[in-house]
Parts: structure tokens; sequence; C-alpha cells
């Protein structure tokens, strides 16, 4: 039994390789290059992430030891001399 493509599909069937055939070692290069790439770009992403949070912690740690001094700077001012 044929199938529906075999009937009514009269083009060569196209090559599984892409490009223009050689021994695939450009191909295989140009992966290595996009491999980089990426992974270059994934360590500006993390180390951007890594500053962000660094960012956050600070201005936490900030707020939080600056409402400590204004607690002791008021307690300081109302105690009597």
């Amino acid at each position: 039994m044929t199938s529906w493509a075999d009937q009514w599909d009269t083009a060569a069937d196209p090559s599984p390789r892409r490009g223009s055939g050689g021994d695939g070692k450009k191909q295989g290069g140009n992966r290595v290059e996009k491999t980089k790439a990426a992974a270059a770009g994934l360590k500006k992403v993390k180390a951007g992430t890594a500053q962000g949070f660094q960012w956050i912690k600070d201005k936490y740690h900030h707020k939080k030891n600056a409402g400590a001094a204004r607690t002791v700077v008021s307690r300081a001012a109302a105690a009597p001399r």
C-alpha cells in the first residue's frame, strides 16, 4: 500500500544534511561559537542578577540600620542629662 505522500509528491526528498555537504567541521565550529556566545551571555546575566540582589540587600540593611540609629538618637535626645 502506498501513502498519500508517495502518490502525490513528485519532488525528490531533500537531503537530511543542511548546507552544501563537506566534512561538517565548519558547522561544528559554528555550534561551538554559538555555545560560547550563549555562555558569555549567561555569564553577563548571572553577574547582573548578583549585582541586583546585592543592591537589594544593601538597601534592606541600610534601612534596617538607619531605623536602629534613629531609635538610638531619639532615646539619647529624650534622656535627661
